[in-house]
């Protein structure tokens, strides 16, 4: 299982590389939500995150997550000594802390979303937002074949794509078949040769018939 959890987050990195332009070290926002679940399942996110995610990360947070996770007091108190370890940003909201963070990134292509799953690190696959956009940028521009190949297969994996309706082909006219007219022709010739015979035998007789004639002419005249 977790072979196949690494496999699709190689994938999907590379989803992000080849059309985001992503590039090393990944820069990795966390919140108060991912900071407590990676602290209750004893997960070292500085250690295990650059492997998970095959390349170096730049860890960080915001001052809006911070005051989230003091807003909420001692159960939270572990989450926040994590974050406070990691670069802060500032951000625009930080007099209203953003509690809807995932959906809200959700709905902007080409941003990623990183869960804790099982004691596990689970990468989101792409977004529709991000695989239409991809999709959009395709069709006003040349786009190398293997980008083409990575969107068509994550589409088809959520079920965006719909299989063509089997049609039934059109026979197109055609002169006819040589092989059938060759045997034809064997059979014409066939048919052909017995009446030829025929005709040939008809003759014959028909030439004795007259010779005989005239010999019991010629005797009947001698006599």
């Amino acid at each position: 299982m977790k072979i196949t959890r690494q496999k699709h987050a190689k994938k999907y990195m590379s989803f992000y590389k080849y059309n985001f332009g992503f590039r090393e070290p990944f820069q990795v926002l966390l919140d108060g939500t991912f900071c407590q679940a990676a602290l209750r399942n004893k997960i070292q996110i500085r250690d295990q995150l650059p492997g998970y995610l095959a390349g170096a990360t730049q860890l960080c947070t915001t001052r809006c997550v911070l005051k989230e996770l003091e807003s909420l007091g001692k159960e939270l108190y572990g989450a926040k000594l994590i974050a406070q370890r990691f670069q802060v940003r500032n951000c625009s909201h930080f007099k209203d802390p953003d509690q809807d963070l995932a959906t809200k990134v959700k709905k902007k292509p080409g941003v990623p979303l990183l869960f804790i799953i099982q004691n596990t690190m689970v990468l989101d696959k792409p977004s529709p937002k991000s695989l239409a956009f991809v999709q959009a940028m395709q069709a006003n521009q040349l786009v190398p074949e293997h980008q083409k190949q990575s969107i068509e297969h994550l589409k088809e994996e959520q079920g965006l794509v719909k299989e063509p309706e089997n049609r039934r082909k059109r026979k197109r006219a055609g002169g006819p078949n040589p092989l059938s007219c060759l045997k034809k022709n064997k059979k014409v010739q066939e048919t052909q040769q017995p009446s030829a015979a025929k005709k040939k035998r008809k003759r014959k007789r028909n030439r004795a018939k007259s010779e005989a004639k005239a010999v019991s002419v010629q005797l009947s005249v001698k006599a």
